[in-house]
C-alpha cells in the first residue's frame, strides 16, 4: 500500500484525490497539507478522508507520518522548491503542471531526483485521453507518412475574476499566463506525439481581455524542426465555447484530434481529385478503431501509471525530463514573444531565460495587478474540452 501526501488543496486536488480513490487497493491518502489549512480541513471531510493536515509541507515532512510518494498541486513558483524538499526526504514526486517557473528549476528536480534515487513525475494527464492515445498511436504507425505541420488549438475561456487569484496573473507567482498554464498541455502532446523539439521559436504574446493580469491571455507561435517541418500553436483563455483540439497534416493524410480524417488524391496538374483516397481513409479509420481504449482517462490514468512506476521501480510514461522539455518550449516562445524575434532551440544555462530572474526582468507587463481575493468560494474548475 503506497501512502500519499497532498501538498496543496486547491481546485486540481480534486482530480488527484478522485483518481486516488479510485485506486484505493493500491493506496491511502495519508496527509494534506495547504497554508490555508481550513481548505485542507475541507478537503478532508468532503472526501471522509483519515488523513492528517499541515499547514507547511517542512511540518509534514518532520512529522511521523509515513509518506512514500507526495502530490504538488501548489502554484507554480513553489512546485521546485517543494519537490525538492521532498525527494531529499526521500519521498517520490508527482507534481502538477506546469513542472517549475525555469528551466533551471526543472534541472534542480532533475538532479534531486537522481541524486536520491526516487520517481518524479510531471502531470501532463492529456496523454492519458483515448483520442490523443489514439492519435499517437496513428501518427507513429507510418500509414500517414511524415508530419507536415501540426496545428495545435489550445482554447480556453476565462472570465476577467479568474486573475483575481492573488497568485495568478503574476510573472513571478505564475510563471506566466495561458501559454504556461493552458497550452503547456498541449505543448506536451505535440512533443510527445512529434518525438523531437523544434529548433526555432517565434511568438506574439498578447493580454485582450484581462486587465487585472501582468502576464499574456492569448498567443500565437510557430515552430521549425530540424527538417524544416512546421508547427503552430494557439494558446488562449479568451475563446468561447474552448475549442481544443491537434491537427496533423502528413504526407499522405489529415489527421486529428478530435478524431477526423482527410486523404487527398492529386491530378496530373497537381489538383485534388473529386474523389478522395477512400482506400486509406478506410484503413486508417480501421486502424484507429482497432485501437483498445485506455483503462483509465485523464489524472487518474496518469496516477495508476505512476504508481505503477514506484511499485515496479520503473520511470512513468511522464518523466521530469518530459516536463523539462515542455518548459524549455514554453521559455523559447516566451522568449520569442518578449524580444519580437525568432528564438533558437536549446536554451542552454548561458541564456539570461534559464534562470527564472532572467524571464522576471525581460516579462512584458500587459497590466499591472493592483487587487486580489486569497481564494474563491467556488472551487469547481474545468480541464478542457475535446469534443
Amino acid at each position: 500500500m503506497i501512502n500519499v501526501a497532498i501538498v496543496g488543496t486547491g481546485g486540481i486536488s480534486n482530480l488527484h484525490i478522485q483518481g486516488l480513490l479510485e485506486l484505493k487497493d493500491r493506496c491511502r491518502i495519508v496527509a494534506l497539507c495547504d497554508i490555508y489549512p481550513e481548505k485542507a480541513e475541507a478537503i478532508k471531510e468532503k472526501y471522509n478522508l483519515d488523513s492528517e493536515v499541515f499547514k507547511s509541507h517542512t511540518d509534514m515532512l518532520a512529522s511521523d507520518v509515513k509518506i512514500d510518494v507526495v502530490h504538488v498541486c501548489t502554484p507554480p513558483y513553489v512546485h521546485a522548491s517543494i519537490s525538492i524538499d521532498c525527494m531529499n526526504k526521500g519521498k517520490n514526486v508527482l507534481c502538477e503542471k506546469p513542472m517549475a517557473a525555469s528551466l533551471e528549476e526543472c534541472d534542480m528536480m532533475l538532479e534531486a531526483e537522481k541524486r536520491n534515487n526516487v520517481t518524479l513525475g510531471v502531470i501532463a494527464q492529456n496523454r492519458f485521453r483515448n483520442e490523443v492515445y489514439r492519435l499517437k498511436k496513428l501518427a507513429d504507425s507510418g500509414l500517414v507518412g511524415k508530419i507536415c505541420l501540426a496545428r495545435i488549438n489550445s482554447e480556453w475561456w476565462r472570465g476577467h475574476s479568474y486573475y483575481d487569484l492573488w497568485w495568478r496573473g503574476t510573472w513571478e507567482k505564475e510563471g506566466g499566463g495561458c501559454t504556461l498554464n493552458h497550452a503547456v498541455h498541449h505543448i506536451d502532446m505535440l512533443n510527445w506525439i512529434e518525438g523531437r523539439s523544434p529548433v526555432e521559436a517565434t511568438a506574439v504574446l498578447a493580454n485582450v481581455m484581462h486587465d487585472n493580469a501582468e502576464v499574456e491571455d492569448l498567443s500565437l507561435s510557430c515552430l521549425k524542426y530540424e527538417d524544416g517541418t512546421v508547427a503552430e500553436v494557439l494558446a488562449s483563455v479568451v475563446s468561447h465555447g474552448e475549442e481544443q483540439g491537434i491537427v496533423l497534416q502528413c504526407a499522405d493524410a489529415k489527421i486529428s484530434m478530435p478524431w477526423d480524417v482527410k486523404a487527398e488524391i492529386p491530378m496530373e496538374n497537381g489538383f485534388p481529385e473529386a474523389e478522395k483516397n477512400e482506400e486509406l481513409i478506410k484503413k486508417l479509420k480501421d486502424y484507429w478503431d482497432s485501437i483498445p481504449e485506455l483503462k483509465y482517462e485523464g489524472h487518474t490514468g496518469e496516477i495508476d501509471n505512476y504508481l505503477t512506476a514506484v511499485e515496479k521501480g520503473e520511470k512513468p510514461m511522464i518523466t521530469g525530463v518530459d516536463g523539462r522539455r515542455t518548459i524549455e518550449l514554453i521559455t523559447a516562445i516566451f522568449a520569442a514573444g518578449f524580444e519580437k524575434r525568432t528564438i533558437s532551440l536549446p536554451i542552454d544555462e548561458n541564456s539570461k531565460y534559464y534562470k527564472a530572474e532572467g524571464i522576471l526582468n525581460n516579462a512584458v507587463h500587459f497590466y499591472e495587478k493592483s487587487s486580489f481575493v486569497e481564494n474563491f468560494t467556488e472551487q469547481k474548475i474545468t480541464v478542457g474540452n475535446y469534443k
